[in-house]
C-alpha cells in the first residue's frame, strides 16, 4: 500500500516538474534608453503597453516592445516607485527627496497634483483598488502614509516598527509589506489602515522586493541570497529557494505559475515554478547584466523587463552606493523572454 501511495505521488508531481524543467528564459532584446540619473522601481500598464521607469528626478515612459521613449513625468525628486490606478485613470509616484507623491493622468501623463505626505523618504508605493487608497512606505520615518486616491487627501499614518521596502496587494483589501530592518512582513487591512499580523521570516533576512500569487495566497519575498515563500494568511514560510547575489525584486506570473527574482550583483534572473501551493522548483538562473536589480513583468506575454547601465567598479568605494560608476548614456532596458515564445 505504501509503495502505491509513493508511486501515485510521483505520477501526480511528474507533469508539473516536466513543465517546469522545459521553461527557459533568455535575453531577447536590449534597448539603450540613455538619460541621466539612477533608477529604481518599474511599473507596467498592460492596457497601454507602457513601462514606467523611475529615474532620480523624473519617470521615463517606454514602449518595451520597441524600446521607444513615449513620454515623461517630470519633477519627481528622488522618485522610487510608481503605482497605477487604471480604474481612476491615475498614476502616483513616491518621491523620496522631498516627501511628496506626484499624481498624474494615466492617459495623458500630465501632472494633476503634488501631495505632501509629511513622511521621510517615501519608497515603496501601492494602490489598493478595494479601498481606493494609495499607500506609501516610508524608509526614513518607518511608517506608511495612507492617501485617498480619489481626493488626494492624506487620511492616515501607520507606524511599521522598522524600515519598510516593497509592498504587494492581494486585490481583496489586504496589502503586505516587507520590513527590511526586522526581517518580517506586515499584513495591513487597507480599509481600516491597521496592521493585522506580523510574519517573521526566519532565515529569510533583509527582505526587499515582494509579490503575490493571490489565488494560492503565496507571497514571494526577495531576501539575502534567497526567495522566501510565505502563506499570506498564516504567515508560515512554506519554502525558501536560493537565488543569486543582490536579489532585489520579485514578480509572479499567474499564467505560467512562475516566480522571478532579479539579482543585480551576479547578473541573473532566478526563475521558480510553483508546482503546488507548498512545492516549488528552481528552474533556471538566466543571464541578465550587472546592476539589473529591479524588474517588471508583462503577464500577457510572460516577458520580464529589467533596467541597468554599463558599470565600472570603483577600486576604493566610500559607501555601498559608491561601488560602481555609471557610464554616461548607457542606461538600457533588457527584455527576457521564454525560448518557446
Amino acid at each position: 500500500m505504501k509503495w502505491f501511495i509513493v508511486l501515485a505521488a510521483l505520477l501526480v508531481a511528474t507533469p508539473a516538474a516536466a513543465a517546469a524543467s522545459a521553461v527557459s528564459y533568455h535575453l531577447a532584446q536590449t534597448y539603450v534608453l540613455g538619460g541621466k540619473g539612477g533608477w529604481d522601481y518599474l511599473a507596467y500598464d498592460a492596457a497601454t503597453h507602457r513601462l514606467f521607469v523611475s529615474r532620480a528626478t523624473q519617470v521615463m515612459v517606454v514602449d518595451p516592445r520597441s524600446g521607444a521613449i513615449v513620454g515623461d513625468i517630470p519633477n519627481t525628486p528622488g522618485v522610487h516607485g510608481i503605482a497605477l490606478a487604471p480604474n481612476l485613470d491615475r498614476g502616483f509616484t513616491s518621491n523620496g527627496a522631498d516627501g511628496t507623491v506626484t499624481v498624474f493622468d494615466l492617459s495623458t501623463l500630465a501632472t494633476i497634483a503634488t501631495i505632501q505626505t509629511g513622511a521621510k523618504n517615501p519608497d515603496g508605493i501601492a494602490y489598493d483598488p478595494v479601498s481606493s487608497r494609495i499607500f506609501t512606505f516610508n524608509g526614513g520615518s518607518n511608517d506608511a502614509t495612507v492617501i485617498d486616491a480619489r481626493t488626494n487627501a492624506v487620511v492616515g499614518t501607520i507606524p511599521l516598527g522598522g524600515r519598510p521596502e516593497f509592498p504587494a496587494v492581494d486585490g481583496r483589501g489586504m496589502l503586505y509589506d516587507n520590513v527590511e530592518s526586522t526581517s518580517e512582513i506586515v499584513a495591513i487591512d487597507a480599509r481600516s489602515a491597521k496592521i493585522t499580523a506580523r510574519f517573521p521570516l526566519g532565515s529569510c533576512a533583509h527582505p526587499s522586493g515582494l509579490s503575490i500569487d493571490p489565488q494560492q495566497r503565496r507571497l514571494f519575498a526577495a531576501c539575502t541570497g534567497e526567495m522566501g515563500i510565505v502563506d499570506a494568511d498564516s504567515g508560515k514560510v512554506v519554502a525558501t529557494i536560493p537565488t543569486g547575489s543582490g536579489t532585489d525584486a520579485t514578480r509572479y506570473d499567474p499564467a505560467s505559475g512562475l516566480a522571478f527574482a532579479s539579482n543585480g550583483r551576479d547578473a541573473t534572473l532566478t526563475v521558480v515554478h510553483e508546482d503546488a501551493p507548498n512545492q516549488f522548483t528552481l528552474v533556471q538562473n538566466a543571464a541578465t547584466a550587472l546592476g539589473a536589480r529591479t524588474m517588471e513583468l508583462d503577464t500577457q506575454t510572460g516577458d520580464v523587463y529589467l533596467v541597468t547601465a554599463q558599470l565600472i567598479a570603483n577600486s576604493h568605494p566610500t559607501s555601498y552606493r559608491d561601488r560602481y560608476t555609471v557610464v554616461p548614456g548607457t542606461f538600457e532596458l533588457l527584455v527576457l523572454r521564454r525560448s518557446d515564445k
